[in-house]
């Protein structure tokens, strides 16, 4: 729960200035392109997101989403946006980086809950298959 909660805290707290079209998130967006359908339905994805994370069954799937959300924000800062945002300090980017680590944890926790790829697990562990037909 822990990783959820702090991938969760942090995409709702992003929410209001992406929302209420706060200077950054506008400079962000206009700065990318996509302003202001960018940034609302960025704020749109990252509120099911958290929404996914703090609900018990569906974590699994909010961590897919906020990864690939995240991953979207990291390339963003490495490629148009830079490290530091209008003198942030890099705590965007910072932010992003620290919602893609605690996504790909919970991701890597509930492993065995993924659709078609979590049963093939479990039964690998049972029999001890490693993947390759070379193993001994």
């Amino acid at each position: 729960w822990l990783f959820q909660l702090i991938a969760a805290a942090i995409l709702l707290q992003t929410l209001f200035f992406k929302f209420s079209g706060a200077a950054e998130s506008k400079f962000i967006f206009t700065t990318l392109g996509v302003e202001p359908w960018g940034r609302i339905a960025t704020g749109m994805a990252e509120l099911v997101a958290a929404g996914l994370l703090l609900w018990s069954r569906m974590a699994l799937f909010g961590a897919l989403l906020s990864l690939g959300l995240m991953s979207a924000a990291i390339i963003s800062h490495l490629t148009k946006l830079g490290l530091v945002v209008q003198n942030d300090g890099g705590l965007l980017f910072g932010l992003a980086i620290t919602v893609f680590c605690a996504s790909t944890i919970v991701i890597w926790l509930r492993r065995y809950q993924l659709p078609y790829v979590g049963p093939l697990l479990v039964t690998a562990q049972r029999t001890g298959w490693t993947g390759s037909r070379f193993s001994s």
